[in-house]
Formats: C-alpha cells, structure tokens, sequence
C-alpha cells in the first residue's frame, strides 16, 4: 500500500483520472473515493468535474490505498517547483506549532522519497516508543465479567441472567489496574492504522517492532467524542503530544468511505488559516522588543448576534496602530475585492485604528501601496494599504524573515 512516490498538484490546480508519477496512477477508483469523501465534508475540499478533481485552498496530503497525493500551496503564478513548495509547506506547519519536530530522520531511507503523511507517520512513532522506553502508565478502570471467584460487587440482573446454571461462577464488577485501558486503546489504534498505510516502506518495519512491545489492549474505535472525554492528569502528561496525533490521524481516517472499499486518509490545512498563523507568529517575532502588541483580536458584534474578527491587531498601549487581514490569494493589477474593501473600512471604524493592511503573498519583490478612503464631507477618513510578504526566500525556502520585512516596510511608510 505505501506509496513512495506521491502525486503533487497544486492548490487550485486539477487532478485528472489516468494522471501518474513514475508506476503510479490516479484511477477511476480513487477518484470516485475522493469524491465520496468530499461529499461527506460538505464539497469543500475540491470541485468535482468530468474526470477531474480541482483542489481549493486546502493543501496536505491525502492517500487512497496505494496513491498518494500531495496538494501543495503556492503564493503565485511563477514556476517554483514542487519540492520547495512542499519544504516551504513543512516548514510552516512547524513555526505554528502543527508539525512539532526539529528535524525529519533520514537515516531508514534510502531511495524512498518522504512526504507529508511519511513525517506524521514517523513523528507518532517515535513519540510512542518514547513512552515506551519511559514506561508506559498503568491506571485503574472498572471491568464486569464472569469470575469463578467473587471479586468486587455483584451485578445481580446480569448474574441472574446468565449464571443461572452455573452456580460457581459470579458475574461481578471489579477494579482493574494495569495497562489496558482508554489511553493505550487509543494510541494502539493508530499504531493500526500506520500499520496499514506504510506496508512496504520504510515505516513499517519500526511500526510492527513498536506494536510488538505494545502491551495487548481492547480494540476500539475512537470517535472526536473519546478524545473530548479524555482527560490528562499530571501522571498523563507524557502522553499527551502522542494524543494530539492520534487525534489527527484517527479522525482524518476513512478505512471504508460510504460503500466503497478503499481504505484512505486525508491531513489537510486550510491555507487561509495557515497563513493567519504564519504571519502572526512572525510578527510577534518581530516585535518581541518593543512595546508594541500584536494579538489575535477577539469578536466584535456588529449586527444582533453577528460578529466580526480581524486576522491580526497591532496595539502600542490602549492605542490601536493597525489592523491586519492576511488572504492567501492572488489579485491581478493590484486591485482588490470590493467586499475585502468594506471589511477593512468597517474593522478600522470598530477598532478604532488609522489603517488596515490587506496582506498578500507573493514571490516578487514585498511592497506595500497606501491610500486612504474616501473622505464624507470634511471628515478625514482612515487608510487601506495592499501589502505583499515574500513567501520565499532567495534561496526557494520559506522567509524566516517575513515577520521583520513586513516592519520595515510598514515604517518605511510611517503606517507604524
């Protein structure tokens, strides 16, 4: 089933039945499982054509069986290629925190190439024969069955019903205290899964070793309600990255969609929240010295019960400077949607703030173009600016810099 040589389209771009990478094909099959699965989500991972899929905003990578496809983002029409796009895309899914890892291990890999779904994969791994090597806990849970001896309290209706003829047995309710319990049922799971998705690559082999020092455990089937219910005490802990996976892969698993056989899984990230993240997380970076704020505003209500939320506020004090939309999207001759326009004209209004910046990705040279709205009567009205952020860098890697390039565009025109 391991796919080591994904396909790679990118946002927005299409995917077409018979369309390969090397021995691999997109089939009728997996087209068909796609389609079921985006219904399932509400349509809202890609439009549906004759023969063809066409992507949104939503990159990452899903896997049906043995095809897997990497959407991958891409800040404009240039022709940067897949591979710095993928890196650009990990490396942003570390700095806000999605992908927790310093580095990917290349030591079990030979001619097999990595994607997405490879570095998850082997970040659960490791994390899980981590807690291994640290002893896994053991916790007290509550156990019914038949005993031959009586043990704990006992569960008259169901003793009645069952031992009716066998007298020396007691259908009872105990404590147990060892290894089998919520937690471990969820980790193994997963361990399942990856199992299933890595046979004949580099993974599986490190999969089954940790499966085999895994203590036996009931099997389940985790929804987003187990996870909710779960609750980590300090003893937990240690457990608790492992779980966040788990959640990730579990939840983003559909061993059979609908009717279908295909057994799949999709880890897919919203660009439009990507890029929020990326460029908050830069800024603060930017600005840790200084006296100014740059926060994820709250809600506002603006109309009943409708609220409004700017991607990012800059405060000095009690004063706001700025508001920031990030939008990962192209606009042709630097003209943006009316709509974008009324929002950063209403956000200034509410926050109170001398200009809203509408930022932009883009591979070209970063810039930024201010002007103000027009004035009603003789009221002085507040600016709109129409910024780009450099995405990449010169050497095709993602612009670690982004957050403290932005400052110094936004002083250059005194906007801060």
């Amino acid at each position: 089933m391991y796919s080591p040589n994904p396909i790679q389209v990118f946002e927005y771009e299409s995917l077409n039945i018979g369309a390969k990478k090397g021995k691999v094909e997109f089939k009728r099959k997996h087209f068909d499982a796609l389609v079921k699965f985006n219904e399932l989500h509400g349509n809202k991972y890609f439009t549906v054509g004759h023969k063809k899929i066409t992507f949104k905003q939503y990159v990452g990578v899903l896997q049906v069986d043995d095809v897997c496809v990497e959407v991958l983002p891409k800040a404009d029409r240039s022709s940067a290629n897949e591979g710095a796009w993928q890196n650009a895309l990990i490396a942003m899914l570390r700095v806000t925190k999605r992908l927790r890892i310093n580095q990917v291990d290349h030591a079990n890999v030979t001619k097999q190439s990595k994607h997405l779904l490879d570095i998850y994969f082997e970040w659960y791994l490791n994390e899980v024969q981590k807690l291994i090597h640290q002893g896994l806990i053991k916790k007290y849970y509550r156990k019914q069955g038949n005993l031959n001896t009586l043990k704990g309290k006992l569960v008259f209706a169901k003793n009645i019903s069952q031992n009716l003829i066998h007298k020396e047995r007691f259908y009872t309710e105990h404590q147990v205290y060892d290894k089998d319990h919520l937690i471990h049922q969820i980790l193994n799971q997963a361990l399942g899964i990856i199992e299933q998705f890595t046979r004949g690559g580099y993974l599986y082999g490190k999969c089954k070793s940790i499966q085999l020092d895994f203590p036996e455990v009931k099997a389940i089937q985790a929804t987003a309600a187990t996870f909710d219910k779960l609750v980590l005490g300090r003893k937990e802990q240690p457990y608790r990255t492992a779980l966040e996976i788990a959640r990730l892969i579990i939840l983003n698993f559909a061993p059979n969609v609908k009717s279908g056989s295909e057994k799949m899984i999709a880890l897919l990230f919203d660009m439009n929240n990507l890029w929020e993240e990326y460029i908050l997380v830069q800024l603060k970076k930017a600005f840790q010295n200084d006296e100014v704020q740059v926060l994820r505003q709250r809600s506002k209500f603006f109309w009943n019960s409708i609220t409004i939320r700017p991607d990012i506020v800059i405060k000095k004090g009690d004063q706001t400077l700025m508001i920031i939309d990030t939008k990962w999207k192209i606009i042709d001759h630097n003209k943006p949607s009316t709509n974008d326009l009324r929002q950063m004209y209403v956000y200034n209004e509410y926050w109170q703030a001398p200009v809203a910046l509408l930022l932009y990705p883009g591979i070209d040279k970063a810039k930024i173009v201010v002007s103000s709205f027009k004035s009603i009567g003789d009221t002085a009205k507040h600016l709109c600016g129409l910024g780009w952020a450099n995405v990449l860098d010169e050497r095709n890697k993602l612009n670690k810099n982004i957050g403290r390039n932005l400052v110094e565009l936004l002083q250059l025109h005194n906007v801060i």
